[in-house]
């Protein structure tokens, strides 16, 4: 691995965490409408073809934050469909981001059980 992949992962991230916190402060939606938004956006740019080459790019900058969980609901969902035809379209999402919504409820769990949270 060199810096600039270091670089870049740092600058596209960074940017894709810089636009959501615009979108919050700028405008009168929610952080829920903000991620719903960044969620259908990434599902958008993988569909278009767009996402896969910033995850080339910016390898883990572009992987983590959330438009990346769209993009990889598109991509399980036509590798279902290529698999199973279309019953594979809703299999597929489900498979490719199981591992990462199991982790966030696990954690989610953890977190609430080792603190108190106040609602």
């Amino acid at each position: 691995m060199s810096l600039t992949n270091f670089v870049w992962a740092f600058v596209v991230g960074g940017l894709l965490c810089a636009a959501a916190q615009l979108v919050v402060d700028v405008t009168r939606l929610t952080p829920a409408h903000t991620m719903v938004l960044f969620v259908s956006l990434g599902a958008a740019f993988s569909a278009l073809g767009l996402y896969e080459p910033l995850t080339q790019l910016a390898g883990a900058g572009a992987t983590i934050p959330l438009p990346s969980f769209g993009h990889a609901l598109v991509q399980g969902a036509l590798e279902g469909a290529r698999r199973e035809g279309f019953l594979g379209l809703v299999a597929g999402g489900l498979e490719a981001t199981a591992l990462p919504l199991t982790a966030a409820i696990g954690f989610g769990y953890l977190m609430a059980v080792v603190f108190s949270p106040r609602g």
